[in-house]
């Protein structure tokens, strides 16, 4: 079955030597309730993007998914008429958001974007946590946000290093596979569609066409089909101010949860032994 349960901070190790083989933590809400950027980008009741603020970066480019959905693919994920990748102005997204919904059929979505590229006042507001600081070596060799109007959707993949990844708005579902089981559902994937792309480096492939689709019928079943006796792994459901420690080489998807704005910042560590 899919399961995680949470962690609060005491439980956690202030340093932690052997990071790959950690299982995945969820860390308790007030391990990063200071944080910064969880009051300056996002604001009232519903968590909406705080223009006002943000906006005076408005020029700035940023990495911006686009997917166009088909009409019966408002879910966020599976099949998509078109998907691109493209450097725009921060305002382009801003004024998208402001008047998207979960039924717009042209989704912008920032992914993956690396802090290190914005203004530094935006990164001043996304520092590195000090749990983060005393793990590992205490490095982070990058650091990328991900900024969208649910709903969201990522596929099955892994990264290459531990990663803690922190929710500032909106809610998120997250499913683990520990490195075998993952893999072993990549290479079913990879028999059937005939594929001979690199589990370790995945591209535009898994975002769009048979693959997406696959992937997401595999990991987010259909619950009325769902075999609970095949279900195995990890799942978390993130809200603003919490965090999730995914280990070295874990297999994972993230599907947004409800309506509204949706933000995220993810620290990938280096190992000690790297």
């Amino acid at each position: 079955m899919w399961y995680l349960s949470n962690t609060s901070t005491s439980d956690y190790p202030s340093a932690i030597p052997q990071l790959h083989n950690l299982v995945p933590s969820q860390l308790s809400r007030n391990t990063f309730e200071d944080f910064p950027a969880l009051t300056k980008w996002f604001h009232g009741p519903e968590r909406s993007f705080h223009t006002s603020y943000l906006r005076q970066f408005g020029d700035v480019l940023i990495p911006i998914e686009l997917t166009s959905l088909l009409p019966s693919d408002a879910s966020g994920s599976g099949t998509t008429a078109n998907f691109e990748r493209a450097e725009a102005p921060f305002n382009i997204f801003l004024s998208w958001a402001e008047q998207a919904d979960a039924s717009s059929p042209q989704r912008l979505y920032i992914a993956q974007a690396p802090v290190a590229r914005l203004p530094k006042l935006l990164q001043d507001d996304l520092p590195t946590p000090d749990l983060v600081v005393k793990a590992g070596k205490g490095d982070v060799y990058d650091t990328n946000i991900w900024l969208g109007v649910a709903p969201t959707y990522t596929p099955l993949h892994r990264d290459p290093n531990p990663n803690m990844y922190l929710q500032l708005a909106g809610q998120k579902i997250i499913r683990l596979l520990d490195p075998d089981a993952g893999l072993s559902v990549f290479s079913v994937l990879q028999a059937v569609t005939k594929s001979t792309a690199s589990s370790k480096f995945r591209g535009d492939e898994m975002m769009k066409g048979v693959e997406r689709r696959l992937l997401e019928k595999k990991i987010w079943p259909d619950e009325a089909s769902w075999d609970m006796t095949e279900a195995v792994g990890f799942e978390a459901i993130l809200g603003p101010g919490e965090s999730l420690f995914i280990p070295q080489g874990w297999w994972h998807s993230v599907k947004s949860i409800g309506e509204g704005c949706t933000g995220s910042v993810c620290d990938k560590i280096c190992e000690t032994n790297s």
